[in-house]
């Protein structure tokens, strides 16, 4: 049976000087980006997502240091990939505009967060776009918030901030598909 009829394509594989042949499916697979990957997790909890963003240490010394191209277990450690980690997506994690897309995430009223929520500015460039984790309403008037963030120049932080509640702001409120 020639390999253009056979239901089993095989491929080639150098490891280490060995070859391995392997179904050529799989090798697609293996060779496929992490972040290609689809986006969908299984449900998280509004308390989960903030469990798993405490495990960055924020606003501590051993809190993990924001760049661009390094990692932490397996996550970006800026912004997006903080917001990914913290959902249970899959590793490196999403950017801001994935993050922000529709297939992830769904637009809200401010006034709709809820714990685990992303409070996302996905225009500009890498530089200037940033999403950080609504934790909770510092008040009943919901002038300010609690939020859980990978910053540049300090790293993983909890702190009170008001980005997205004025009229105008490039922030904007979004609720994770993910979110149950």
């Amino acid at each position: 049976m020639s390999a253009r009829h056979s239901s089993l394509s095989i491929g080639a594989l150098a490891l280490a000087g060995a070859t391995v042949f392997i179904p050529v499916a799989a090798a697609r697979a293996a060779a496929a980006p992490a972040a290609a990957s689809s986006p969908v997790a299984p449900a998280i909890s509004g308390a989960q997502v903030i469990a798993r963003a405490e495990t960055w240490h924020p606003h501590t010394a051993q809190r993990i240091p924001y760049s661009q191209s390094a990692y932490h277990g397996g996550y970006r450690t800026d912004c997006s990939g903080y917001a990914s980690m913290a959902l249970g997506l899959a590793a490196p994690g999403l950017n801001t505009v994935g993050l922000a897309s529709r297939s992830v995430s769904t637009p809200i009223a401010p006034g709709a967060l809820v714990t685990g929520d992303l409070i996302i500015d996905a225009t500009g460039n890498s530089n200037t776009r940033h999403v950080v984790i609504f934790q909770k309403w510092t008040n009943p008037s919901h002038s300010a918030y609690w939020a859980y963030e990978q910053r540049g120049g300090y790293g993983t932080d909890h702190r009170i901030l008001t980005y997205g509640l004025s009229a105008g702001s490039q922030f904007h409120p979004y609720h994770p598909k993910v979110l149950r």
